[in-house]
């Protein structure tokens, strides 16, 4: 069940990759993290296929993550008396608290937190950004606004503030319900939607404690201005640029992107970078040259993982749209030019830094020079495995460790290939279970150098402070 590739595939499931034959194809086809979204489905459903995934990992004995995506809070338009209605550009428009339905000169928005956060100039999206309305005036509820951009607007249609730090918290009713079955279930990671500030990612985590990994979603321009800081609060992320398309330009998207990537693999923290990568392929068996490109262009900039939604979820080709994504990636991987730009955007160790970042630091270089075949992690907390996936070295890492919630987490980290197995008691041991297992993994061949890193005493999360060289 090697993986030939270092970063990873993250699927959707849904109504097309429901059923256990075709989540056991996915896994075999190269997903490595299934996403359970939670803005759509029943608890029934997430129950139905988190189960499937459980039988499965226990079928083939590899640890597979499961992420649960909370929807987050969803700002909509309330309903029109007479259906849609035309927004003329130059026309007025007012949006208020009535909950009387709609016309062509106003409608009912239900948040009065948007109220609260508005200023007159201030801009509001509609129905992913197609339309566009400036404030001129407004209260505690209401907003006079004028139609920059015109168009059919329909009921319940989202709405965007950008630019505006809204008053409300990341975690609506809905989403409290839903993280608590998916912690019930055994969810590994937690995905955090409508991140704006640091203080959403410690209210989840307040919640969440160590029962989960979180991910923190980053679809609003606030957060990429406090990016660091939540950067570091977070266990990954994820870069969702549908949501970053409609609150800003779309050609900065791609700059955003590269930041955000760089300043995970400076924290060491593992990053995804999602929506509309193979989009085509939900109708099409093939997708454009330009998904291509778009899906090689994060692996080249580093990220851990790339990620279907509606491709592997709702559309007509998801088993071929995860083998089309895995073949991206292995023919980016096997470019000599890939390795030059990993290389030249590695982030070096913080001078002063601790012992684990020197020990991490010092395994990237050994391995390097010795060619070593393997790098094998001792690692209980996983903290060792994503230092070690944080200089990107040039050989895979076979992440051991005797705790089955740390060996799902850490398949969503580059290069990490993560065995459950049962802990070791000395150096002795460590170093000839290292030499078995990658022989078993098919990661070492005799005569090939294996490079352990782990903690002493053994069993001590965060204690990364011995690097040993052995040979197959």
């Amino acid at each position: 069940m090697r993986r030939t590739r270092n970063a990873k595939i993250v699927a959707t499931l849904g109504p097309a990759s429901s059923d256990k034959e075709t989540v056991r194809q996915l896994f075999l086809a190269g997903v490595d993290v299934f996403r359970l979204n939670f803005s759509h489905g029943s608890h029934e459903d997430h129950r139905a296929r988190f189960n499937a995934l459980r039988d499965l990992e226990e079928e083939t004995g590899r640890p597979i993550a499961i992420l649960a995506d909370l929807q987050g809070p969803k700002l909509r338009v309330s309903t029109f008396a007479n259906g849609p209605v035309q927004l003329v550009e130059g026309a007025a428009f007012r949006l208020d608290l009535d909950t009387t339905p709609g016309t062509a000169e106003r409608v009912g928005l239900p948040h009065p937190e948007i109220f609260a956060a508005l200023v007159p100039g201030a801009d509001l999206l509609l129905d992913d950004g197609k339309m566009r309305l400036v404030v001129e005036r407004c209260g505690p509820d209401f907003a006079e606004t004028r139609v920059a951009v015109g168009g059919r607007l329909s009921e319940r249609k989202g709405v965007n503030v950008p630019g505006v730090v809204l008053p409300i918290t990341a975690l609506t009713a809905k989403d409290r319900r839903d993280l608590d079955l998916a912690l019930e279930m055994g969810a590994d990671w937690i995905a955090l939607s409508f991140v704006q500030r640091p203080e959403d990612v410690a209210e989840a985590r307040a919640l969440i404690g160590d029962r989960a990994a979180i991910v923190s979603k980053l679809e609003k321009p606030s957060a990429i201005d406090q990016l660091d800081a939540i950067v570091e609060l977070s266990d990954a992320i994820m870069v969702a640029r549908g949501d970053l398309g409609v609150e800003m330009p779309a050609e900065r998207v791609p700059a955003i992107q590269k930041r955000i990537v760089r300043s995970c693999r400076r924290f060491g923290k593992p990053v995804i970078v999602a929506t509309q990568m193979l989009e085509s392929m939900i109708d099409s068996p093939v997708p454009t040259r330009a998904e291509a490109s778009d899906v090689a262009t994060a692996i080249y900039d580093g990220a851990d993982a790339v990620m279907l939604s509606a491709e592997s979820a709702s559309g007509k080709h998801p088993l071929e749209a995860v083998k089309m994504m895995n073949r991206i990636l292995e023919e980016v991987e096997a470019d000599p030019l890939y390795r030059q730009l990993i290389e030249a955007s590695h982030s070096s160790a913080r001078a002063g830094g601790d012992v684990a970042e020197a020990v991490c630091c010092a395994m990237r270089r050994v391995v390097s020079l010795l060619h070593a075949s393997t790098i094998v992690c001792y690692t209980s907390s996983g903290q060792t495995s994503l230092r070690a996936a944080r200089e990107r070295p040039e050989s895979p890492i076979l992440s051991l460790t005797p705790s089955v919630a740390t060996a799902r987490r850490l398949a969503l980290a580059w290069g990490v290939h993560s065995v459950h197995t049962q802990d070791v008691n000395s150096a002795e041991e460590m170093t000839e279970v290292a030499r078995q297992l990658a022989q078993r993994e098919g990661f070492a061949k005799p005569g090939e150098f294996v490079v352990t890193i782990a903690g002493m005493p053994f069993g001590t999360p965060g204690a990364t402070n011995l690097l040993r060289i052995a040979t197959v």
